[in-house]
């Protein structure tokens, strides 16, 4: 007897907690700001190899409303860009091919401002080296300091940006004025 009021009182506390969601100022779950992605290994594949032998870039998730930013990126034989802080951005790379040096931790020397929350120098002092090659999964977490360099090396990876706040809309360009012209 004690069993069958246990399940009767836990099936009316289900019942009102079911009835107290349902009426909860009229929430519904979210749709979805994008369409999902499935990249298979064939099409990623195909996709890296339309990346070469060219330094490029193909977003595949990312944008405005977005705390995520997905891409695939190829380098080759490429200096070390400048030394970077993310201030409010975590990344996560994914080697696909090849090997790249990183440079991860320390300081960054002479840091500046680029936009805000985006920090650039031209070094880093302290930091540890790492020779990253197919396989390896690196997280560098927002506030460290880190640079990468492919030089004479061919390099591919899955770029995972994951940002503290959702992604403004981007500002409009301005408009160049039409040129007038003399009769």
């Amino acid at each position: 007897m004690a069993g069958g009021l246990v399940f009767a009182a836990a099936l009316a506390l289900n019942a009102q907690a079911q009835t107290a969601h349902k009426g909860a100022a009229g929430r519904a779950p979210r749709t979805p700001i994008r369409p999902f992605v499935v990249l298979r290994s064939q099409s990623l594949g195909e996709l890296e190899k339309k990346l070469h032998p060219e330094n490029k870039t193909e977003e595949l998730t990312g944008g405005e409303g977005m705390e995520l930013r997905v891409a695939v990126q190829h380098e080759h034989d490429r200096a070390a860009a400048a030394a970077e802080i993310h201030d409010a951005s975590d990344d996560v790379y994914y080697v696909l091919e090849g090997s790249a040096t990183l440079t991860l931790g320390g300081t960054l020397e002479s840091p500046r401002e680029v936009e805000p929350g985006e920090w650039r120098g031209p070094r880093i002092s302290g930091g540890q080296e790492f020779d990253v090659t197919k396989g390896d999964l690196v997280v560098v977490p927002r506030g460290t300091p880190h640079m990468r360099s492919t030089v004479g090396k061919d390099f591919a990876m899955i770029l995972i940006k994951v940002f503290a706040e959702p992604l403004p809309k981007p500002a409009p360009k301005s408009a160049t004025p039409a040129k007038t012209q003399k009769p």
